[in-house]
C-alpha cells in the first residue's frame, strides 16, 4: 500500500489542534517536529509537561500521512474548516510502502553496555561470552540504547554483587530487572503502574529464562531489597521519593535515572531526608543519582 503525506507549518500552540482535526478528518497518523529543527532557530525542549519551562515550539512543522486513494486536500480543508482557519500551504509527497519490521529491525542493534555485557534483539547474533539479556523493541520502554536506560545498565553491571535482592520501580519493558537477575542477584521484583508494561517484562523474563516477578504496585506487599533502581522521569520520581525510599533495606542502595542535569537537585533534596544522593554518571544531558542507606 501507497501513502500520501502533506507537510506544512503551524504556530506551536495550535500543533496539537491541527493534529486532532487532521485525525478526525482521516489522516492516519500525524507528526509533529521542530520547524527550526536543524537551523540557527532550532528549539530544545527537555522539560516534562507540567514543569516550569515546558512549552510548545514557536513553530511545528506537521505530517499528516494519508492513503493513496485518500482525498488528502479535501481532508485538510475538512480540518480547517472544523478549526476556522485557513487551509495553510503545503507540500504533498508520496510515501512509498516498505518492509517496516525490517526497517524497524534495522535501526535496533546489539547495545555495548560493557566489554562482557550486551544487550540483544533476536534478529542479531550475540557477541560471543559475557552476558547477554535478549530483548527486542517493543510497547513497554527499555531497549538499553536510550542514555537513561544504558547509565541505569552500566550502574548495575558495576556495583551489583551476586545474591543481592533487587526492586526495579517502574519497570517498562523489565530490561533492567532481566539484566539483574543475569547478573547474579538472587531475588528481583519489578513494578509498573502499566498493565502493558508488566505483560512485556513477564513475556521478556520468560524469553531470557531467568526467574523475575513483575506486578502492580499495590501488590508488592511489605518488605524491602538491597538495591532499588528507578528509570522514571524527575517528576514521578519526585512524587514518589517516599515510598521508593522506603524499599531499600538499612545498608542498601539505590539508583536513580530518567533526570535531566538540570532537575538532578530537586530530586537530591526529595530524597534527603533518607538517602544522600550524589550524581554517579552523565550522558548527554541525562545524570544517574545513587546512594547508600
Amino acid at each position: 500500500m501507497a501513502y500520501t503525506a502533506l507537510s506544512f507549518v503551524t504556530d506551536g500552540p495550535a500543533a496539537d489542534a491541527w493534529g486532532d482535526a487532521l485525525l478526525d478528518a482521516g489522516a492516519l497518523a500525524v507528526e509533529a517536529t521542530d520547524a527550526g529543527a536543524g537551523t540557527p532557530e532550532e528549539v530544545a525542549r527537555f522539560a516534562e509537561p507540567g514543569e516550569p519551562g515546558f512549552a510548545a515550539w514557536p513553530r511545528s512543522r506537521l505530517v499528516a500521512l494519508f492513503d493513496a486513494a485518500a482525498d488528502a486536500e479535501a481532508a485538510l480543508a475538512a480540518a480547517a474548516r472544523a478549526l476556522d482557519r485557513a487551509a495553510p500551504a503545503v507540500q504533498r509527497r508520496p510515501v512509498e510502502e516498505r518492509d517496516w519490521v525490517r526497517a524497524t529491525q534495522a535501526q535496533f542493534g546489539p547495545v555495548h553496555i560493557a566489554d562482557d555485557f550486551h544487550i540483544v534483539p533476536s534478529w542479531s547474533e550475540p557477541p560471543a561470552g559475557g552476558t547477554v539479556v535478549r530483548l527486542d523493541p517493543g510497547l513497554a520502554f527499555g531497549t538499553g540504547s536510550h542514555p537513561t536506560t544504558l547509565l541505569c545498565l552500566q550502574w548495575l553491571h558495576l556495583t551489583l554483587r551476586r545474591g543481592d535482592t533487587l526492586l526495579d520501580y517502574g519497570c517498562g519493558s523489565g530490561i533492567l530487572a532481566i539484566a539483574a537477575a543475569r547478573l547474579g542477584t538472587s531475588r528481583v521484583v519489578g513494578t509498573d503502574v502499566d498493565p502493558q508494561a508488566l505483560a512485556a517484562s513477564h513475556e521478556n523474563a520468560a524469553a531470557n529464562r531467568v526467574r523475575a516477578r513483575f506486578v502492580a504496585p499495590d501488590d508488592l506487599g511489605p518488605g524491602t531489597f538491597g538495591v532499588v533502581v528507578a528509570n522514571i522521569l524527575a517528576n514521578p520520581l519526585r512524587l514518589l521519593a517516599p515510598a521508593i525510599a522506603a524499599r531499600v533495606a538499612a545498608g542498601g542502595r539505590l539508583a536513580l535515572s530518567g533526570i535531566l542535569e538540570a532537575q538532578a537537585d530537586d530530586v537530591i533534596a526529595a530524597y534527603a531526608p533518607w538517602i544522600t544522593l550524589r550524581a554517579w554518571r552523565a550522558a548527554e544531558g541525562w545524570v544517574l543519582l545513587a546512594g547508600a542507606r
